[in-house]
């Protein structure tokens, strides 16, 4: 019927999961469609009883959150220690919601939240090569070979090479840097510096994708439309 779709996308859309953990849920037998065991590629419709380990799931309205995140702010749902979360930046209605790529505790700028799997699976899945802009600061002038390592040849760290692309911020300092990158692996930017000697004393994130941060001030949040 027109107004079926995919079991995998019915559970991106409403489980909060990528279309590839939901094909995995259905293969392990965990997903019943009116009380019987689905198989991969079955489609659903707006009558069907979708249940996962004997939760129903019901279509959800989907939200896009961009937020501000300050430095201070670890991206979990749990405090470390006295570290407070992003989540208690946000009103109870959104605590739900998974946060789309991480920045680290002493980083700042744009994260991404969502209850949309799909659309969380496409910003941060390599194969759709998402540019995420930062502004850099580093604890001292960056020498230009070490420039032109970074930018033209890589830095070899222990899970791969590391590229960056890199603009002056100033012309007057070679501590403030531009980096723009694709990946998204842990701490990256950080260990590429520190792997020729450098500390980043700030890291702030302005792009990701198609979304800018723009004006919106520090620890504030602010629903976007899916790109």
């Amino acid at each position: 019927m027109q107004d079926e779709i995919r079991l995998n996308k019915y559970l991106a859309t409403n489980f909060g999961v990528s279309r590839r953990e939901a094909d995995k849920l259905i293969e392990d037998g965990k997903v019943l469609i009116n009380g019987k065991v689905a198989k991969i590629g079955r489609r659903v419709g707006v009558n069907d009883k979708i249940e996962i380990a004997g939760k129903e799931i019901t279509a959800q309205k989907l939200v896009y959150i961009m937020l501000n995140k300050p430095k201070g702010y670890v991206c979990s749902r749990k405090r470390q220690g006295d570290t407070p979360t992003i989540y208690e930046l946000l009103p109870p209605e959104f605590q739900s919601l998974k946060n789309v790529g991480r920045l680290d505790k002493d980083s700042s700028g744009l994260i991404l939240l969502t209850n949309d799997g799909d659309f969380a699976f496409q910003m941060t899945h390599p194969k759709f090569v998402k540019t995420k802009v930062y502004d850099v600061k580093l604890d001292r002038d960056l020498e230009p070979l070490h420039q032109q390592m970074i930018a033209d040849f890589g830095v070899s760290l222990p899970d791969g090479r590391s590229q960056l692309g890199l603009t002056r911020l100033s012309d007057s300092s070679r501590k403030d840097w531009e980096v723009t990158m694709s990946e998204g692996r842990n701490r990256q930017i950080r260990r590429t510096f520190d792997a020729l000697g450098y500390k980043v004393t700030y890291l702030h994130r302005r792009i990701f994708g198609s979304y800018l941060l723009g004006k919106l001030p520090e620890g504030k949040y602010i629903e976007i439309d899916k790109k």
